[in-house]
């Protein structure tokens, strides 16, 4: 699949698909400043933590790129000032820092005027997005080795019947394809490629309350691919579940923390306690950059509280009395003892990482 969620543009500035017209209208925006990076970041322009980490590397890029002119030690003064800036853009993803982080790291370590260390942050940026779209396939190709066809050959009928002829069926939450990755996607991604090998596969798509990136993302998504799905109501997940209507879960993670626990998209949670209830496996599926070292667990985790209005008024609808208050965290924390397995570039993995 070659779609993609952003690019650099001909004079090697960051354009970005901006996600918040999807799927009305497919629109291109040109970043060219800090304030411009931190805008889309904060206004989900570009989302999904792969995605997140790889428009700052080369946002950070596109805003330095006039100053070449300054010396060296002002040059790295302005990398660190503006990586700093970009990096509080959005605090749970850990992509986010990890990509700062390690830019800031190769301005230092370059040689040279400004020109020199924007061309090596340049080249960095291009091997972040770079190393993403390939771990994104290995993920996809162990994923769909390891789980996808796995649940295809198993029975699932009853005790001692033959193995169901019909479709995989996947639950998939908020949007983890190529429009949150550098890549096919993360958990997504997973579906993608059975899909290419052949696979007979559905998908439940959770519309993913209240932006709604799984019915307006990963169905857009999957009706590009021409890949079967049906949209859901979040709440209508555990009862598909209970009906022996879902196969496997696959998800994806904004911050994987020590021992396991995984951020996403808040409803990830009660995907967990559902499936794990009634006995349906549930994946994670993230590149190891998201692992932070420094959680010990999910309680560590920074979970960012968005506007209010994304509850009362979703896409700009009312939805709410006016006088009405409304708790609106973007992520939650799903426990490790919930989580079948974490599928990563390397593989499979397990605790302790």
């Amino acid at each position: 699949m070659s779609l993609h969620a952003l690019d650099w543009t001909p004079a090697r500035t960051l354009t970005i698909l901006d996600q918040t017209w999807l799927p009305a209208e497919e629109r291109w925006l040109e970043l060219h400043t800090v304030e411009g990076v931190v805008e889309a970041l904060a206004a989900l322009r570009v989302r999904g933590a792969p995605a997140i980490g790889i428009a700052a590397a080369m946002g950070l890029v596109a805003a330095l790129r006039g100053r070449t002119g300054e010396p060296r030690e002002a040059f790295l003064r302005s990398v660190e000032r503006d990586a700093a800036v970009i990096r509080a853009a959005r605090p749970t993803a850990v992509n986010l820092s990890w990509a700062m982080d390690r830019m800031v790291r190769r301005a230092r370590a370059a040689a040279g005027d400004a020109a020199a260390v924007l061309a090596a942050l340049e080249a960095e940026a291009q091997a972040v997005w770079d190393e993403d779209r390939g771990a994104c396939r290995r993920m996809a190709e162990a994923g769909q080795a390891t789980l996808i066809r796995r649940r295809a050959d198993a029975p699932r009928g009853p005790a001692g019947g033959a193995a169901s002829t019909g479709p995989v069926n996947v639950l998939t939450h908020c949007n983890t394809g190529f429009l949150a990755t550098g890549g096919v996607g993360t958990a997504l991604g997973i579906v993608h490629v059975a899909a290419e090998r052949g696979l007979a596969l559905h998908v439940w798509v959770d519309e993913t309350r209240p932006l709604l990136q799984g019915s307006r993302l990963t169905a857009w998504e999957l009706a590009q691919a021409a890949i079967p799905h049906t949209v859901i109501a979040d709440g209508a997940a555990a009862g598909l579940m209970a009906a022996g209507r879902v196969d496997v879960v696959l998800v994806g993670a904004d911050r994987i923390a020590r021992n396991g626990d995984v951020a996403n998209k808040v409803g990830t949670c009660a995907l967990a306690v559902a499936a794990h209830h009634y006995g349906v496996p549930f994946y994670a599926v993230a590149p190891t950059s998201t692992f932070d070292r420094s959680c010990a667990t999910g309680a560590d985790i920074p979970i960012e509280l968005r506007a209010e209005s994304e509850v009362t008024r979703p896409l700009g609808v009312p939805a709410a009395p006016a006088e009405s208050r409304a708790h609106n965290p973007a992520f939650d924390v799903t426990d490790a003892r919930l989580i079948t397995g974490w599928v990563t570039e390397q593989g499979m993995v397990h605790p302790p990482f």
